[in-house]
């Protein structure tokens, strides 16, 4: 009988952990709905500036129209002749493009929420060699045009300018019969003779804009050989696309970014000409923050029912032990002051520094359960005793979170630890004559 209301103690104090999973659950609930609010900022912020930019081009477009005569049967099985018309464009990419620019970063408050903005002041050089259309019968081309694609034309900042040949063009809206870029800006081209065969003559263009966005910049790589370089003092980047820079520097002062991609090793080329509804390939740069305190949040919160096993294992040792029972309503007010540091954590850091947040939440907690245990355990050297158990656990976990990398090493680490020292303190005690003991 005494060895089953010891059984019956622990069952207690596993349902307790059980149950005290819910307000685990219910704070993780919160800090997911903290992040929805934020992307709704993003969104927000996105819709009423201009939202992530991509840059496509530029390309030249060479428009057709096919006319041919085609023999058909009727309903009645006449048969007659019947004129077809086809229309499409030819897309010539550049053999060189060059992509340099500057990302002046800057932010938006939406509420408690920073969106981080940019304004690129960027100057794209490009350069076309001939290209020949044969003749078809049948097929008339019509005036070729250069083509930019832009994502977001609200973020246009005044009026690009566009040189081709040393000659200032302006550009127009609309990237006429081209799809899979997005919208974009567009100029006529002069030079295609149809009387030479169908030639298209080789030029070179220079185009400066500045492009306002939202988070994230991306440029398509459709040159032969295309050169990006992008610059920016903010010095947090991810770096995405599906090509990583070739070089980069990246410190406090900001990030220096370059990629040299070819057509060789990119389908960005093909996947404009022949995959209208695929997303091409790109380079691409996203200012995150340094500290996402969701994510850093949520993290912290995955280990709040290790913190609550942790703790009531070593009430239940200290109880076996000293023989100083505790009431599993005691046990429940300890699980519930330790699952109330992660909402404290979150609602703090969104005022103040993540770190700072986090010393806070910490002090908070332990001051409450060191005063609390004082008068549980009967004494004030025990309940500090327990308070330095928790500072270490606090500890811990802020390392974890500071050390993503090395996270899962430092956490099977901990628990090793943890469960070395239970089997140091009980390796002497005779479970048996403590279940004869218990009352």
């Amino acid at each position: 009988m005494k060895s089953l209301k010891m059984l019956l103690r622990f069952a207690i104090v596993g349902g307790l952990i059980l149950l005290l999973l819910i307000p685990l659950m219910m704070i993780k609930g919160v800090i997911n709905e903290r992040e929805a609010y934020r992307d709704e900022a993003y969104l927000r912020v996105s819709q009423s500036r201009a939202g992530a930019q991509t840059l496509t081009g530029p390309v030249r477009v060479v428009p057709w129209t096919d006319t041919r005569q085609v023999e058909v049967v009727d309903a009645a099985g006449n048969k007659k002749l019947e004129t077809q018309t086809e229309s499409s464009y030819w897309l010539q990419m550049p053999s060189k493009l060059l992509v340099d620019g500057q990302m002046q970063p800057d932010e938006r408050r939406v509420g408690l929420f920073r969106v981080p903005v940019y304004s690129w002041k960027a100057k794209v050089t490009a350069e076309f060699a001939d290209d020949d259309y044969p003749i078809k019968p049948g097929r008339v081309y019509g005036t070729p045009y250069l083509v930019v694609g832009i994502a977001d034309v609200r973020g246009l900042v005044g009026s690009p300018r566009l040189q081709v040949d040393g000659r200032a063009l302006t550009l127009q809206p609309g990237v006429g019969a081209v799809t899979g870029i997005g919208k974009g800006l567009q100029v006529p081209l002069r030079g295609f003779e149809h009387d030479s065969g169908g030639m298209l003559k080789g030029s070179a263009l220079a185009l400066e804009l500045v492009l306002d966005g939202t988070r994230s910049l991306a440029v398509v790589p459709v040159g032969d050989d295309s050169r990006i370089a992008i610059r920016s003092p903010w010095p947090h980047p991810l770096f995405g696309g599906s090509f990583l820079p070739n070089q980069r520097n990246v410190g406090e002062q900001g990030f220096d970014a370059q990629w040299a991609v070819s057509s060789l090793a990119s389908e960005a080329q093909r996947q404009l000409r022949d995959s209208k509804d695929v997303e091409p390939e790109t380079v691409s740069v996203e200012l995150v923050n340094p500290v996402d305190i969701y994510t850093q949040a949520d993290r912290a919160s995955k280990y709040g029912i290790l913190f609550i096993v942790l703790t009531f294992v070593g009430f239940i040792l200290f109880e076996l032990i000293k023989r100083l029972r505790i009431h599993p309503l005691q046990y429940l007010m300890v699980g519930l002051a330790l699952a109330i540091f992660f909402l404290l954590l979150l609602s703090l850091s969104e005022h103040i520094p993540f770190w700072l947040a986090y010393v806070l939440s910490a002090l908070a907690c332990i001051g409450v359960q060191a005063v609390y245990l004082s008068g549980v355990l009967k004494s004030w050297a025990r309940g500090l005793g327990f308070a330095g158990m928790l500072t270490v656990l606090y500890g811990a976990l802020y390392g974890l979170l500071i050390s993503e990398n090395n996270a899962l090493l430092m956490g099977s680490l901990l628990l090793f630890g943890v469960l070395a020292t239970a089997m140091w303190i009980t390796r002497r005690v005779d479970w048996y004559e403590l279940g004869a003991s218990l009352k």
